[in-house]
């Protein structure tokens, strides 16, 4: 690993983050464990992504992501009620989660759990950080140059792609 590769196009990159919110609230963070993804292919929201172009391991910064370069700007569409048993066979439904329906033209489309009740779960096609500006306090750990199935399957190799049998 090469300590002085800056992130480009087609490196893999590690990184530890906290995210906050605009007022100051923790919204994740890797907690120790760094993420890893690769530059140039959309594993990470747009804005952080462009952020992270053209620093080193060992940097430490600070990227504000507007909504538009992350989860985009909240849809005008109303949080919608499904009966629970909708969701049987998902015993630990929980708020966030999220799941892909199959709209009338046949597309799927992300929805998230906005709130699990007794008799409905109410739904939001808004993904929860949808019109929130992101604060980020990153810190990279390493990054090297990607190899070619990690280009070829755009993202960092992992034990599912052993053997060239990539579950991307």
């Amino acid at each position: 690993m090469n300590e002085n590769i800056t992130i480009s196009k087609h490196t893999v990159v590690a990184f530890n983050y906290v995210l906050r919110d605009g007022e100051g609230k923790i919204l994740d963070d890797s907690e120790g464990n760094p993420l890893e993804y690769l530059q140039g292919a959309g594993n990470i929201v747009p804005g952080l992504e462009r952020q992270m172009e053209g620093h080193q391991a060992g940097d430490a910064f600070e990227a504000i992501v507007a909504p538009a370069e992350g989860y985009g700007e909240r849809k005008n569409i109303p949080i919608q009620s499904v009966p629970r048993e909708a969701f049987k066979g998902i015993p630990h439904l929980r708020e966030g989660m999220q799941f892909n329906t199959r709209g009338a033209d046949g597309e799927l489309t992300p929805i998230w759990v906005h709130k699990v009740e007794e008799d409905v779960v109410l739904i939001d096609a808004n993904h929860p950080l949808a019109g929130v500006t992101l604060h980020f306090n990153v810190e990279i750990a390493h990054v090297r140059e990607a190899n070619p199935h990690e280009v070829e399957h755009g993202h960092p190799s992992c034990s599912g792609c052993a053997g060239g049998g990539c579950h991307a």
